[in-house]
């Protein structure tokens, strides 16, 4: 049986990752009507990555015999100036995203539930990962500039990366 603490803690992070999905999925749509499919195709893959990051949360407090709940979410963003500032903002969310991941492995560790503080080391090492991959992207979208043809080649990018991110996939 979960400690109330660390249930409760972990049902925020199922509504976190239920909004991280939906936030990608809003900027998957935004991409794609600006005709940035390459850009649109990774974000409707983090938005599916970021869906299946919440069912391994829920299927976690199944099994451990928590009650999962299911919160409501909050309308995303979904109008962006330009590609530069979508993904600043996506690269803010995993940022609060790893904040979040901390705060509920120092809410286990307080508990004294290993268990759970060793399933959470997976979004741990997960978060790491997507920082850097937002981090390095953000800085890709710097160099080559929104202006112009840099759209393109920002759209070509992201799409590459993505093909990657696919093949790469474990879950």
């Amino acid at each position: 049986m979960l400690n109330p603490k660390v249930l409760k803690a972990l049902n925020e992070q199922v509504a976190m990752e239920g909004m991280a999905s939906q936030a990608y999925l809003a900027m998957a749509c935004w991409c794609e009507n600006e005709g940035m499919s390459g850009c649109a195709s990774f974000f409707y893959q983090h938005a599916e990555e970021e869906r299946m990051h919440m069912l391994k949360l829920v299927k976690f407090i199944n099994d451990s015999d928590g009650k999962v709940e299911i919160a409501a979410l909050n309308r995303p963003e979904s109008e962006f100036d330009n590609i530069q500032q979508l993904i600043e903002s996506a690269y803010e969310n995993e940022l609060s995203v790893s904040k979040s991941i901390d705060e509920l492995v120092d809410v286990a560790e307080k508990a004294n539930d290993r268990q759970t503080a060793n399933f959470l080391q997976w979004y741990v090492d997960e978060q790491h990962e997507e920082e850097a991959l937002y981090r390095g992207l953000l800085d890709k979208v710097k160099l080559i500039g929104i202006e112009g043809r840099g759209r393109y080649f920002i759209d070509k990018e992201v799409e590459l990366m993505a093909a990657q991110h696919g093949e790469g996939e474990e879950e």
